[in-house]
């Protein structure tokens, strides 16, 4: 049944205003009174608005966008979940939907496949990173966004979609029809051993069962491959199920033992979560890898790591996400995600970066202030501090790209390189292996020239900063002739930065090429040969002496 525009606007007017009078049965005391009150004005306005407003509205778009305008006022991890984007929704917390198993991104304009899942129906059907999709289903792409073409690919399992593909080095396009599979991505893309001793488990991602995944991966790096010690790669990983965390915890702590606690307002929702099963080793030599990207999940990991001394963090501080989130149902099968509650780690701490609660005056979001900073202890005495994210136990730095390198990046000649190289190079050696070679790079010199690569150092982009400010308050004219040589003389020369940053974007250019050939696991891999962060766990990790002096009494831990 087809509803016009009218009528759906009646629909939701009704629906709302249902949902205001009910809330005149309530006790009326002052709070539901202006609850009430409020969602009266809003139905009259909105009446209004659809009746007399010069141009047509939309009454989906605009409720939606004042329900995603009042929760952004909240926090951001507050949303409203309409039915169309349940799928989505269900693919964060499980990893799980039924498409052709691939990453894909708009570039110079275009949507390209960025990458194709080893395993998946895009790369069986021979997809490859920098095919640019033409049309998806008989729909030309040029006009759609990201999401409009990942709509398209994505569809019943076992059902077919066609793509029209351009490939690099090729004139004519190319029709391939892709059948569709539930697509389960795997949370621990690699697992290996590093060196003779230590055991790595990448975890990318807090989705239902991973924890079965990591304890699979433990267990055979310990009986098969006699794993010692073992680094466990958080990087990056923005967290999603918070009992998937607990669970994980618990493959290194004891059963029984607290790994966190949330409290909220709803007091029948707080909740200590412990360890419930066995763990599969506790004494084992742990260290933890995290970055700023490091968030919830993967923050009650890390924190409960290292307020029980399980294990030592290595890496940069972490984002600071403290807050939990519940799904609640809501009419017309739209969901409502909301933070329900704040989650403490064993010493009790809460590393709850931002203060949503006190915002500014011009309504921005400050850090939580010195004044509310408290100290904590761990297990065995260590001073460890609130408010902040998890500070690493071994800070290493976070190896900031050069602003050359950004810009190689941000305009897709690292990603476009790698795409004309795998066109005209059949293989290349294995992942610890392959090298950027002088000639290879002197090749990626060229192709970038070709380009017509343009770029600012960021002195110039603060000095092209400096100039305006100078000439809006009139100082510019005074001294245009020394402004202008020291222009010139911070001026940059292509040639020579990128022989000065030729090691950070020779790494760029190895991980690019590598997925070409060898995907995810082989971009881990072969990342993992100049890792710092792994370096650093490994001067630590196997020796007794200094790892035992990572947990003396009387140690603080907080950024340097």
């Amino acid at each position: 049944m087809k509803f016009s525009r009218a009528k759906k606007a009646g629909i939701i007017i009704a629906a709302v205003c249902v949902f205001a009078i009910s809330f005149y049965g309530f006790k009326q005391d002052d709070k539901n009174f202006q609850i009430a009150k409020n969602l009266d004005i809003y139905y009259t306005l909105f009446r209004e608005l659809n009746l007399f407003y010069v141009d047509d509205v939309q009454p989906n778009k605009l409720v939606k966008t004042s329900i995603d305008k009042m929760l952004e006022s909240l926090d951001p991890y507050t949303n409203y979940i309409p039915e169309d984007d349940v799928e989505d929704f269900k693919f964060m917390t499980t990893g799980e939907y039924a498409g052709i198993g691939a990453l894909i991104s708009k570039q110079n304009g275009k949507i390209v496949i960025s990458e194709p899942y080893e395993g998946f129906p895009a790369q069986k059907s021979g997809l490859k990173a920098g095919d640019v999709l033409l049309e998806v289903a008989g729909k030309p792409t040029e006009k759609l966004s990201t999401e409009d073409v990942s709509a398209l690919l994505k569809g019943p399992a076992s059902k077919p979609v066609l793509v029209k593909i351009q490939r690099y080095g090729q004139k004519k396009p190319m029709d391939i029809e892709i059948i569709r599979e539930k697509i389960q991505i795997d949370p621990v893309p690699y697992y290996g051993m590093i060196n003779k001793e230590t055991g790595y488990i990448r975890l990318t991602n807090f989705t239902a069962d991973c924890t079965e995944r990591v304890k699979i991966a433990l267990i055979d790096l310990k009986e098969k491959h006699g794993a010692k010690s073992l680094v466990l790669d958080l990087r990056s990983n923005p967290g999603g199920l918070l009992i998937e965390a607990v669970r994980i915890a618990n493959l290194f702590v004891p059963k029984g033992q607290e790994i966190v606690s949330t409290r909220g307002k709803v007091k029948q929702w707080d909740k200590v979560y412990t360890a419930t099963e066995n763990p599969v080793d506790t004494v084992m030599p742990i260290a933890v890898l995290v970055n700023r990207g490091s968030a919830s999940a993967s923050e009650i990991v890390a924190g409960a790591i290292q307020d029980l001394d399980r294990g030592m963090i290595v890496g940069t501080r972490t984002f600071g996400k403290g807050l939990v989130q519940t799904t609640r149902d809501l009419s017309y099968n739209a969901k409502l995600k909301i933070t329900t509650a704040k989650y403490y780690i064993p010493s009790g701490r809460c590393i709850q970066a931002l203060d949503y609660s006190h915002r500014n005056e011009d309504g921005s979001v400050g850090v939580v202030p010195d004044s509310l900073i408290s100290k904590f202890s761990t297990k065995k005495g260590r001073t460890v501090f609130n408010g902040g994210g998890v500070f690493p136990d071994l800070s290493v730095d976070d190896g900031t790209l050069s602003n050359l390198a950004m810009n190689l990046v941000t305009q897709s000649k690292v990603f476009d390189f790698a795409t004309y190289f795998n066109s005209k190079t059949e293989k290349i050696a294995s992942p610890e292996e392959f090298t950027i070679s002088p000639e290879v790079y002197a090749d990626f010199v060229q192709f970038v020239k070709n380009q017509d690569f343009k770029y600012e150092s960021k002195t110039e982009e603060e000095l092209d900063q400096l100039l305006e400010v100078a000439k809006k308050e009139k100082y510019y004219d005074l001294s245009k002739d020394e402004f202008e040589k020291l222009k010139g003389k911070l001026g940059h020369n292509v040639d020579q930065d990128m022989e000065h940053f030729k090691p950070e974007i020779s790494e760029l250019l190895t991980d690019e090429i590598v997925a070409r050939y060898y995907y995810q696991k082989g971009a881990i891999k072969s990342a993992l040969r100049d890792d710092e962060d792994v370096k650093k766990a490994l001067e630590i990790i196997n020796k007794p002496e200094a790892y035992a002096a990572i947990f003396d009494k009387g140690r603080v831990i907080k950024a340097n």
